[in-house]
């Protein structure tokens, strides 16, 4: 028997499809028998050649349910081919694509203000309000859900007009100008920065208070309260302990679980010989389960011991941007009639996707890409054997295409018995198709036995972890905005993360000391504008080439491809990986690796499988490729500079004191581009020991931080 047809019917309702197949559709040739899995379609032709003998000329169409959704293959019996058979399937193909069109469902709107988001949901995602009612806080984790895609979807559809959240003096309305008034007249508050978004934010902004400045943090949750897990090497943890943040005993005190290795592997039975790769394994990578838990308990107690302050269960509205300071108003998520109002030097936007901060300033480009992840953390009920705690998937896919969506599996043991497993896959925003968490939890909680054999009944849930990882197709350092005057973003609300495993987490660790060293700068020089504050941002050219690699793992909204083709290209880059240094595929994986690295790798690639040219092509189109080639030319003219002026840091560095004391902006200028030319390209700098271990970099510079001064400074542009 020979395949000949491979296409995925992307509805769940297996039993639909057969039926629809036995009784509905009309091949127009052959005769239609019924058989359990589809149909056999039998010609009374002349049999071909005396090879023909013992196979009747007969064509068998099977269908078949997995990842929640259906996959359909036709097999010939024979040999030759049949007459009329491409016309044949054609046909089959059209008839499925109208029969069974590929959907993007929305949630329904709800009120929850009758009944329970348990009872509104249940019909709708009945796996989902299942498992969730098993989980501590589940109706609350439920209803973040919920909210979290609304707010996404609402942005997404209304990309070209987002809701103004910053205001200048002059378009405040009289109603906004009232309520500020009246929260002013009963509280003011003044810092040099105000930190809106408490995840990701509380770990910049523990380095700024502890660094002198009076700094307020806003969370919209319960301090501590987070809906991921955080995954790192200790090769990048060390940053924030050279940083003075934690010391080496803390970070040990922060560590879950270390697991001895992590692998890598993608779903190729139906790709070509070309196409299949072993399990690349990959040891030191996400190989640490931080208790995410325990770190912002700690991050919060070092933050107040700074003197820092925390404003939890409170919600940003709008903040007016004044030529020198900043207000933010803000109302109490539990009493939404309490408005209170914080006046700043610099608002930081750490409210990660759906920020709508982000949304105003970059319009309809504020992300090209996402990720819609979910999962759980759970605390046992495998049965023995399923899964050795010691290992972890980096990332696994165990099927092809689903729904319009090549889903992918993470892996990460916890403390103890834990286990947290995400479900992803890259996505192209766009208004009709913005990407869904509800349906992707039903889908988890539907195929996870699929992906490790479990009883979901059995298990012990702990909590859920979700969100919206967002990304950006950069083809320079400057084509997307992350500031306004007195406004800068950070983490995912900068949407600066890595096509393969890293989050706004990982990219805020690696870049946490270039853009708290820069904003300390700007701070005390009032170097505020936005000109001044877009320079500091974490981004790398040679992330930026690589976004090609997210392009290839989305199937664009209303288009069919093959179901096997984004594990195919994964798998042929994934074979080349595994065939250079351990040390090689760390860096590409850690967004380390250099030009000619990527160059070599992206050769040997397309030797191997010359059809991954085509498939990317068809994949991103050429105005796409166009940028792309955009971003190729920024990482080798980066890598150009940073050879050529490989000296600029080490002069920098020595000669810092007398620039600020002679040109502020000029020093600020300078050691932006010195920053560039090393971790612009995935090279920090090594940090040397500079003061004895007693008295951290951070303590250190405490005592020596100035306040911003109130002459501004002039800047180049």
């Amino acid at each position: 028997m020979q395949e000949i047809l491979y296409i995925e019917v992307p509805t769940p309702d297996f039993a639909a499809v057969k039926t629809w197949l036995q009784t509905a559709f009309d091949p127009n040739v052959g005769e239609k028998v019924s058989t359990p899995d589809g149909l056999r379609l039998e010609f009374s032709l002349p049999k071909v050649g005396r090879s023909q003998k013992s196979l009747p000329l007969a064509l068998s169409i099977i269908v078949w349910p997995l990842q929640r959704t259906t996959y359909l293959k036709v097999f010939r019996w024979a040999t030759a081919t049949i007459p009329q058979e491409g016309l044949l399937l054609q046909r089959l193909t059209t008839a499925v694509r109208q029969q069974f069109p590929q959907q993007y469902p929305a949630p329904p709107d709800i009120d929850l203000s009758q009944r329970s988001v348990f009872e509104t949901l249940g019909a709708r995602y009945p796996k989902t309000v299942q498992y969730f009612q098993r989980m501590p806080n589940g109706e609350a984790d439920l209803k973040r859900v919920y909210w979290w895609e609304k707010r996404w979807r609402e942005s997404v559809r209304a990309p070209h007009q987002p809701a103004q959240v910053l205001f200048n003096p002059t378009e405040i309305s009289p109603e906004q100008r009232q309520a500020l008034a009246e929260a002013e007249s009963s509280e003011q508050s003044v810092y040099d920065l105000v930190y809106v978004g408490g995840a990701l934010g509380i770990l910049h902004a523990v380095v700024m208070a502890s660094l002198g400045y009076r700094v307020l943090l806003i969370e919209r949750l319960p301090f501590g309260r987070m809906n991921r897990e955080w995954n790192i090497s200790r090769e990048e943890f060390q940053s924030l302990i050279d940083l003075g943040l934690f010391t080496p005993v803390e970070f040990e005190s922060l560590i879950a679980r270390e697991y001895e290795d992590g692998f890598n592997k993608f779903f190729d039975a139906n790709n070509p010989a070309v196409a299949k790769a072993p399990v690349l394994h990959t040891p030191t990578v996400l190989n640490i389960a931080l208790d995410s838990d325990k770190l912002l308990r700690l991050c919060g107690e070092k933050f107040l011991a700074a003197g820092g302050k925390i404003w939890d269960e409170t919600e940003f509205c709008w903040a007016e941007i004044k030529p020198d300071e900043v207000k933010v108003f803000t109302q109490s998520v539990t009493s939404p009639q309490v408005s209170r109002v914080a006046r700043g030097q610099l608002l930081v936007d750490a409210m990660g996707t759906a920020s709508p901060i982000a949304w105003q300033l970059n319009g309809g480009r504020a992300f090209d890409s996402v990720c819609p992840t979910v999962g759980a953390c759970v605390s046992g009920g495998f049965e023995p054997g399923v899964w050795d705690s010691t290992y972890g998937d980096v990332l696994f896919s165990h099927g092809d295409i689903s729904r319009g969506r090549q889903l992918i599996w993470e892996l990460f043991p916890g403390r103890g018995s834990e286990l947290t497993i995400y479900l992803f896959h890259y996505h192209q925003v766009h208004p009709e198709n913005p990407g869904s968490l509800l349906e992707m939890y039903e889908d988890f909680f539907t195929i996870l036995p699929e992906y490790r054999r479990c009883n979901l009944d059995k298990l012990t849930w702990r909590k859920p972890t979700f969100g919206y990882i967002p990304g950006h197709f950069s083809t320079g350092g400057s084509d997307r905005k992350i500031a306004f005057d007195r406004l800068v973003t950070i983490g995912d609300a900068a949407s600066l993360q890595s096509p393969l495993v890293f989050t706004g987490f990982g990219s805020l660790i690696r870049n946490l000391p270039r853009l708290s060293d820069l904003l300390h700068f700007a701070l005390r020089h009032d170097l505020l504008k936005a000109r001044q504050l877009n320079q500091i941002r974490a981004f790398q050219s040679n992330i930026a080439v690589t976004w090609l690699f997210s392009k290839g793992m989305m199937v664009p909204t209303g288009e069919a491809i093959a179901p096997q083709r984004i594990n195919a290209m994964l798998n042929t880059f994934f074979g080349v990986l595994g065939q250079e240094s351990p040390n090689t595929a760390n860096r590409f994986i850690k967004d380390r690796f250099t030009w000619l690295e990527f160059n070599r790798m992206a050769l040997v690639a397309a030797m191997q499988n010359p059809a991954l040219l085509r498939w990317i092509w068809q994949l991103a189109g050429p105005a796409d490729l166009w940028r792309w080639s955009g971003s190729y030319f920024n990482f080798m003219l980066s890598t150009f500079w940073s050879w050529l002026f490989s000296w600029l840091p080490w002069v920098v560095q020595r000669s810092e004191k007398w620039l600020e004391t002679l040109s502020p902006a000029i020093a600020f200028w300078l050691k932006v581009r010195s920053y560039e030319i090393t971790y612009g390209i995935g090279r920090p700098p090594v940090v040397k020991q500079v003061i004895s271990p007693t008295e951290t970099p951070i303590a250190a510079a405490s005592k020596q931080s100035r306040k911003p001064s109130s002459t501004p400074s002039a800047a180049p542009d």
